[in-house]
């Protein structure tokens, strides 16, 4: 069997135990509890793994890895971020939300401030955060499944909406625990097996490769002779003067044979391809490191202006996101109690944290085997084309089948948690909260980002999941923490704060996924802003809630709210709300 028999294998295998395990669970699923919150019935290590297995999309199966290959030092900020921000969740939010017995975040906002109102806006927010999140998923689906086996980018976004929807649809959260407790080892599997088994061939002492230095003053080069396919229109930098083949566009003119690139920078056009010669330097994206050793020094940024502003807005974005993301936070609905909500909240961070040690070994290693990738900007690529690259025959195929089975468990196991939130908010708060209403939410929530995953362009998935980070940040989080911890917090405020925060980080948001921004203001405070709002648009938020709240009124029952919240379950201070509950 051939590279592309194996991986067809390995991504049908993954669908298929998906969608086994996922009608395994539609057994128990008979009320609207279990389709929201599996009766609040899983235990802290399933849920832990469920819940890991949800978190860790795309974005840290692919993209991490990809960023590190291309950043370096300053893309460890994004992993550490993605763990960190657990830690924040179990100190401040996990237990008290939990004991609030609400069912979604909208629901959570009623039970804390009785305000259908703020319900209503919080419901926005959240499907908003979900669909933001939710789209790059099935554009990292099409995209694997266009490099693996070179079908059109749609095929594979289709393809996990059309299985995402019909787990979700058939038994809402109690099937998705099942598929997401089980594609957190698939993808833990497929990304450190590949990892350590590079590792070792890295420092074997007969490898090919043993000449090449990570920290060299000099840029990375191929091997062999090397051909890149530009899918995208990208800006490129040389350090010193290189002979290439071209065929396509550069620099705005048709060129088609070899031509000397000068040192500086470069553009190249969509469908442009470039051949490299063996032992030839890798022109890297405009901004990214272009030699070793800056690649492992941080203060670099992410190869735009402002580069320290950049990183400590992505740090603020993921450790604060965290706690804002509404397909996590409905995770900690399903445990029993406050005190299991916390120790799942451990198990995910010891979890998460070990996951996240092999992309970044693999992003070490893309650097070295598949530098070609530096060109094209698409550095997402790198985990599924590094294992056939550095290992010759039958092992890197089995290895590269393997990683797309990883990828394939990531987009699903990320996007059933997505669907199953928006389809939460949506049935209770739009529909009458039945049953089949929230199936026909779970249709509705994956058709629509789907829909707009094939018309809005493809950033890195890291990229992209940070502006929902971003966006969750500025809204959901200072709704919860304050909302949680300070009693002064009114609806008002509260309400204020969601579309302070929600309007500056969504409108980045809508400007980066729509191209961003070009000529002088590409170069200014603008991108950086655009690109990276977390640091403007969180401190708005909390902000604007503390300011507006002490000028307005407070709500009645804080006290009661506040008792439930935060009182030892032994004492029997809580019961769950009802799905769809309005009070009077």
């Amino acid at each position: 069997m051939n590279a592309s028999g194996l991986t067809v294998v390995a991504l049908l295998a993954a669908a298929l135990a998906t969608v086994v395990l996922g009608v395994y669970g539609v057994r128990w699923a008979r009320t609207t509890s279990d389709f929201l919150v599996a009766s609040r019935s899983v235990g802290p290590r399933w849920n832990a793994a469920a819940v890991s297995g949800e978190y860790l999309s795309a974005a840290s199966f692919l993209g991490v890895a990809g960023l590190i290959a291309k950043y370096g030092a300053d893309a460890l900020w994004y992993p550490v971020g993605f763990t960190a921000g657990y830690l924040a969740l179990l100190l401040f939010v996990a237990a008290p939300l939990r004991r609030s017995g609400a069912y979604t975040v909208p629901d959570f906002a009623e039970f804390r401030w009785g305000s259908p109102r703020l319900r209503r806006l919080a419901a926005v927010v959240v499907v908003l955060v979900c669909a933001v999140y939710v789209i790059p998923q099935f554009q990292g689906a099409g995209l694997t499944l266009r490099i693996l086996l070179g079908v059109p980018g749609w095929v594979g976004a289709v393809a996990v909406a059309v299985i995402v929807v019909a787990n979700v649809v058939s038994g809402g959260m109690r099937s998705i625990t099942l598929v997401q407790a089980f594609q957190y080892w698939l993808k833990l599997t497929a990304v450190a097996l590949p990892a350590l088994v590079l590792l070792v061939h890295f420092f074997a002492a007969d490898r090919p490769d043993g000449d090449r230095e990570l920290g060299a003053p000099a840029p990375p080069t191929v091997s062999e002779q090397t051909t890149v396919e530009v899918t995208t229109p990208v800006v490129v930098q040389l350090a010193v003067p290189q002979w290439a083949a071209v065929h396509g566009v550069l620099d705005g003119g048709a060129v088609d044979g070899p031509v000397l690139l000068s040192a500086g920078t470069h553009e190249l056009d969509r469908d442009t391809r470039l051949v490299l010669e063996p032992g030839a330097a890798v022109p890297v994206v405009a901004g990214a490191p272009a030699d070793g050793a800056h690649w492992l020094l941080p203060g670099g940024g992410f190869a735009g202006p402002h580069p320290r502003y950049q990183v400590y807005s992505l740090m603020i974005a993921t450790f604060l996101g965290t706690m804002g993301l509404p397909h996590v936070l409905v995770r900690f609905y399903t445990n029993r109690d406050g005190r299991a909500a916390r120790s799942t909240a451990v198990a995910v961070i010891a979890l998460v944290g070990t996951f996240y040690l092999f992309p970044v070994l693999l992003g070490v290693f893309a650097r070295l085997y598949v530098p070609q990738l530096l060109i094209t900007g698409t550095s997402d690529a790198a985990v599924l084309l590094l294992p056939s690259s550095a290992l010759a025959g039958l092992p890197g195929q089995l290895l590269a089948a393997l990683v797309a089975a990883g990828a394939m468990a990531a987009f699903l196991s990320t996007s059933s948690g997505l669907v199953v939130s928006i389809a939460g908010v949506l049935s209770t708060d739009v529909l009458r909260g039945r049953i089949r209403d929230f199936r026909v939410a779970a249709v509705v929530a994956g058709a629509v980002p789907l829909a707009l995953s094939l018309g809005v362009a493809s950033l890195d998935l890291s990229r992209t999941v940070g502006l929902a980070f971003s966006l969750a940040a500025a809204t959901l989080c200072p709704l919860l923490v304050l909302g949680i911890w300070w009693r002064g917090l009114t609806a008002a405020g509260a309400a204020a704060g969601l579309t302070a925060g929600g309007l500056v980080a969504g409108a980045a948001t809508l400007v980066s996924v729509l191209g961003g921004v070009s000529g002088e203001l590409a170069d200014g405070w603008p991108a950086a802003l655009l690109g990276y709002p977390a640091a403007v648009a969180v401190p708005l938020a909390f902000g604007t809630m503390v300011l507006v709240s002490r000028f307005t009124p407070g709500s009645p029952g804080v006290r009661r709210a506040f008792v439930r919240m935060h009182a030892p379950e032994r004492l029997g201070m809580g019961a769950d709300r009802v799905p769809g509950y309005r009070p009077d």
